[in-house]
Formats: structure tokens, sequence, C-alpha cells
């Protein structure tokens, strides 16, 4: 625990300014960044006696060891600074809101030729429209399939756009008259683009002309006999009625505004937003917050207002926004909501009326979405607490392992050796911080080196930071011969990670193998457990414990141990491990796969300079095959379009030095395969086997 008196700046350092200041603690790592009008009286704050302060203030003064801060001309500025390095840091004591979900958007690809109705998820794009979000997919779903009836927008793929196109027929959709077809120029590009447009008008709410213009045409239409499409523009209007009953009236007609509600207690607060678009409730989205630090409901709202709108801009930032308190001051939140959208926004708290109603029905939300996710955490908190106890105990460690690290090694039959490294903090899967090696030190299969060698080189890395930040007193890291050399008696076979100062520049950021685990778990027995402990004895580190799980009994291995501990069955300990140990394997394995698959894709013909994938095929179509092509002279080879005689000659020269291996064999059968290929068969690189058995055949051999 740092004394804030220890890095206090001197009286007259501090500016009395506005600006953006940072704590870090004694790893260089921000922790908590906060604005100010007057930086001078702000930072003072912080500096007063520890029992005046709130005990999360006390606490986060008292894990910084430095306070740095920058100037800026405004507050508005102060606002946009402090947003920022909230997202680029990820500071632990600041407000962060989380969603409980991942809410999904209808979304308009506008910028296609051919426009494209989707559900979506995630971070928006570029040049898509977005209305939402929705509470279920199923709901975006439902109102598509009422509104393609009137607007036949394409919802396909690419991939069934493409094929439709290429075949000439339409999907499903096309022939009940759900889609305009398109990809058989049924419609051309400007007029689906128009659909498109008028899609995404309705969806914002400009439904009322729409509607009338419908109604007129069924008049006209039934005034002139034609009762057929008198009908079918009474069904559309129908169907456009029935959409828009979903959402119901809650504001007076054209009313856009965002609607933004807090419940909160002493340790957590949760957000609700509706979203109100045409005087309906578009989307509904919620957000929860761990109280780290002494904040009033009005800052609570200003860090809602920043993640809702930080990387928003034009429409979709409302012209209204309601709120239950007001940031103190207002004038900067304002002026930035109105420089993100381009024109006036107003911010306030609804007094009277329907607004307020609405406000009381958001602020119910917020309340029942609090007690649930204290329901739910409460729980989760508990087994959480109760595994790491139970791992601490068994394993008679000191206190319990907030940050555990778990290693697996996975090859298949000794070809692309990898190696996989998961953390979980406080039992949860922290995947930022998970890491994929490569087995360099050697060739083949033996998963005690190479648990040995990747436990080496991710150590070494922390190692290096911790000189780097001036954490080893001698300036010299165990294991390292004077001059920052690997010292060949405890690194035989080169592990050693580049020096410090290759490292990523001090910024604050997460720094990759940084952090120390108290808790090694490797994926296997004795012999694993027992070559990691060395790795890390050799590295001269000794207060980081290290176990293994083995995977028939699920028992857990120490290192110098003969007999194994045996966790209960029915141990949430034994479950954490299991789950780390699993998650470790996944992460592993897929690497492998991916490292797999891009090898047999591999081909000689991957090393000609210039020669991309589009001639490459014509290459494969013309010849039927590799052999075939390699056995072809160079005048053979310049028939192909697109090659010319330069080309033809680097072919040949690639496929000279590219030595052919042994027969191919089905995987499957056991059968050698025949020499020459099938025209249009797909070929792997020379000597590889073309794998023709089932996944399940295949992955039976991998580790």
């Amino acid at each position: 625990m740092a004394d804030p008196s220890s890095y206090r700046p001197r009286p007259g350092e501090i500016p009395d300014s506005p600006g953006v200041y940072r704590f870090r603690d004694e790893h260089r790592r921000v922790i908590y960044v906060g604005k100010a009008k007057s930086l001078r009286q702000r930072l003072a704050n912080y500096f007063q006696d520890l029992a005046g302060l709130h005990p999360r203030t006390r606490s986060m003064v008292t894990t910084a060891a430095s306070v740095e801060w920058t100037v800026v001309s405004t507050e508005v500025e102060a606002l946009q600074l402090e947003y920022s390095w909230i997202k680029e840091f990820d500071p632990r004591f600041n407000v962060k809101y989380r969603d409980d979900k991942s809410y999904p958007y209808l979304a308009v690809t506008m910028k296609e030729e051919y426009p494209r109705v989707q559900v979506m998820r995630g971070h928006k794009k570029k040049g898509v429209r977005y209305f939402g979000p929705y509470a279920h997919a199923w709901a975006i779903r439902d109102t598509v399939d009422l509104m393609l009836r009137v607007f036949p927008v394409r919802t396909c793929s690419a991939g069934v756009f493409k094929n439709a196109a290429r075949t000439g027929r339409p999907c499903l959709l096309g022939y009940i008259g759900k889609c305009s077809a398109p990809c058989v120029e049924r419609i051309s590009a400007e007029d689906h683009r128009e659909l498109a447009e008028e899609f995404c008008d309705f969806m914002a709410g400009r439904t009322g002309t729409y509607l009338r213009r419908l109604e007129r045409q069924m008049a006209d239409a039934a005034e002139d006999m034609e009762y057929e499409r008198a009908a079918r523009l009474r069904d559309d209007i129908g169907a456009l009625k029935k959409a828009m009953e979903k959402n119901a009236v809650v504001l007076a007609d054209a009313t856009d505004a965002d609607l933004v509600a807090v419940a909160e207690d002493e340790l957590e607060a949760a957000v609700q937003i509706f979203h109100v678009r045409g005087g309906r409730v578009r989307g509904q989205r919620g957000w929860v917050t761990d109280k780290v630090e002494e904040i009033t409901t009005g800052a609570l709202v200003e860090h809602a207002l920043q993640q809702l709108y930080g990387e928003e801009t034009g429409d979709a930032v409302p012209r209204e926004v309601l709120v239950p308190a007001l940031p103190d001051p207002v004038e900067p939140v304002q002026e930035w909501l109105t420089g993100r959208r381009g024109s006036n926004v107003s911010l306030r708290v609804p007094q009277r009326g329907d607004k307020k109603a609405l406000m009381e029905t958001v602020e119910r939300n917020a309340q029942q979405a609090l007690v649930l996710h204290k329901t739910k955490r409460a729980s989760d908190l508990t087994t959480r607490s109760r595994a790491l106890e139970e791992i601490s105990d068994a394993l008679e460690l000191d206190s319990a392992p907030l940050r555990i690290e778990c290693y697996d090694i996975s090859h298949l039959q000794g070809d692309d050796v990898v190696a996989s490294m998961v953390v979980f903090e406080d039992g949860l899967a922290r995947k930022s911080e998970y890491r994929r090696f490569q087995i360099k030190g050697f060739a083949g299969q033996d998963d005690v080196r190479s648990m040995h060698e990747v436990i080496t080189r991710r150590f070494r890395r922390y190692l290096a930071e911790k000189e780097r930040t001036g954490e080893w007193t001698d300036g010299e890291e165990p294991g390292a011969a004077p001059g920052g050399q690997a010292d060949p008696a405890t690194d035989p076979a080169g592990l050693a990670e580049p020096p410090a100062s290759t490292l990523t520049e001090d910024d604050g950021r997460p720094k990759r193998f940084a952090y120390p685990p108290q808790l090694v778990v490797v994926d296997g027995g004795a012999p694993q457990v027992a070559a990691a402990r060395r790795a890390l004895d050799e590295l001269g580190i000794d207060d980081i414990a290290v176990c293994g799980l083995a995977k028939r009994l699920e028992e857990v291995w120490l290192p110098g141990d003969d007999d194994p501990v045996v966790l209960p069955r029915t141990s949430e300990g034994l479950y954490l491990l299991q789950r780390i140990r699993d998650e470790a394997h996944r992460f592993a394995i897929t690497y492998q796969r991916a490292k797999r698959a891009k090898r047999f894709r591999s081909s000689p013909l991957d090393d000609v300079p210039g020669l991309g994938e589009t001639r490459k095929q014509a290459l494969i179509k013309h010849f039927g095959s590799l052999k075939r092509l390699r056995s072809a002279t160079i005048e053979q080879i310049c028939d192909v379009p697109g090659i010319g005689r330069k080309t033809a000659e680097t072919i040949v020269a690639a496929l000279a030095q590219a030595v052919p291996g042994g027969p191919a064999v089905n995987t499957a059968t056991g059968e050698i395969m025949d020499d020459t290929e099938e025209p249009g068969q797909q070929t792997g690189s020379p000597g590889e086997p073309v794998s023709t058995g089932a996944p399940d055949e295949r992955r039976g051999q991998e580790r």
C-alpha cells in the first residue's frame, strides 16, 4: 500500500486550469482517469487525510504510485480526452458500464450495390444504417417479415446472392414476393436502392406520409376498377400497421428522444435507455456498473452519455436527451452532444406530462435490472469465491489465486506444435490476456520439452518488464548473463525474448506478459509440472505456485510430490480448474487447426511473385493437377490466358525447386491414391496426403 504523500506534487506545481489527470500504479498502469475544471482544486481533494476520504477513493490513492495531468483549453476538450483515455487504458477504478448482453440491431447495408436487411450485433460499421437496439433478435425478424411484403428488399447472404445470379433462379423469398430478386435482375440496382431507402425512412419513423400515400393509391386503384391491385395495397397497409403496432405510441408524433434512467445503491448502479423515434419506442438497452469511486447520479449520467454517444454522429444522437439528473456542470456535456450531432441537442430532466410518465417507466426498468443483476451476481460471486478458496486450501497457498494462467500443448502427430496460455482473473476468463505460442526451440513431438520452452518464454518477458520498470535493484534479471545476453547454461535453446527496449512504450496500456499469476496450471501430469517448475527455477522465480491437472482421473499434481492431490468430484475448485484447463485446450487446438489448414492450402505456386489467386486457379483448371503443371513446358504454360513467358519461366523454376514427396494416401481407407488427379480436384502441397476422412477420424490423432 503506497502513501499518497510520497507522490504528491509540490505546491504550485499543478496548474489552475481545465485538464485531465491520470493516476498510475507501481507497474505504470493507468488505474484512474478524471477531468476537472481546475486541476489544482480537484487534485488537492485526493491528498487530504486518508480518514476523510471515501473508502473507494482511499483504496485508489493508496494503490496509485504517481499522478500526471494534461492541460486543455476548454471543459469540452477535457470531456473528450477523458472518454478517449478511459476507452484506451481501461482503468480499474473508473466507472465502466457493462452490457449484460450484445444487443441486436436491424441493419441495412447501404454501402453495398444491392443493400441488404439483416440482424447485426457488435460494433457499428460505416455505410450501414442501424435501427434499434432490440431486446431480442426474434422481434427484429418478426418486424422484417411483415415489412418485406411492402418493401421486398434483399435479405440473403453474399453466397446465396451469387449462387442465385449464377443459376438464374432466385431463392424462395423471390418466388413468394418477399424479395424483389435483384440477383436475377427482376429489378435494377437503382430501383432496389430506392426501395431500401423507403424501408429506412419507414423504420426511422416517417410512417404517416407513406401510409397516406398507400391509402390514396388504393383508393385510385379501386376507382379505376383495378381491384386486384387495390386488394394488394390494402394488404400492404394492414401489414405495415401490424408492424407499427409492435411499437406503441408513447410520445407525440415526430418526437425523437433518448430517455436515460439510473437505479443505484452504495455498491452498484444500473442504467436503462429507451430510444424513442417518431414517438415510438424503437429500442431499449441496459448497463450495470460497480461504483468503484464516490460518484453522484449526475456523474453516472455523464459517464453513461459518454459511452452511449462516444462513437455516434449525426442522427444517431437525438434532438432531445432526458435524464434523471444533470451532470455538473451541464454546459460542456450539452456542447459535446451538440458537436456529435451537428445541431442543437437539448439535455434536460422531464418535469411533467407524457415524458415524465415515460421516464418513470424507464426508472422502473432500471430498478428491476439492478435487482436481477444482484440476484445473479450474489450467487456467482459466492461460487467463484468458494472455488478459489478450495484451490488455495488444497494447494496450501498463502492466499486465494486471483490470477490463474493455464498452458496447454497441441499438435497433430508431432506436426504444427503450438501452445496456448489462457488467463482467469477472479474466476472469470480474461480473453484479452490470452496468448498463443509456436514451438521454436526444436522439431518433433515432446510435450514436456514444449512446456518448458513456453513457460521460459512467457516468464522471460515478465522479468524483462520488471527490469524495464526498475523493479530489479541489481540491474540484472535472474538467468541472464552480463550485458543482457541469455546465459547458455540456463537457456540452451536460445529462447530469450527481445530485450526490454523492444517492448511497447510506457503509455499505461496493458503490456503483454507484464503481470505475474499467483498460480500456473499446466495440462498434464507430473512430467509437465516438473518441466514448468524447472523453467521457473532456472529464471529465479520462486513466488509462483505450479500445479497440473491430468485428464484421465482429474488429479491435481504438485511439483516434487509422488502422489496427486485428489479434489472431491463435487468440488467447486475442481470444477474451476477443469473449466480453465478445457479453455486452454480449446484455445490451443483452435490455433493448431488453423495452422494445419493453412499448411494444407499451401502450394509451390504461392512462392511465385506476382501470381495471384485468379491466375493460380486458371493454371490448375487448365492442367487439371499440380503434377501435370510440373511436367508442362514453358510454351504450354504460356497457353494459359494471362500467363506471359517471364511468369511461365518463374513458375517452372519454382516447381523445380519444390521436390515432390511420396504418393498421396486416403486417410479414411489407407488406399494409395492415383498419381493422376481428376481435373478440378483440389490439390495441396506436393508430398502432403489429401485428407478425405471424416472430421472425427482426422481429429482422433490430435492432441
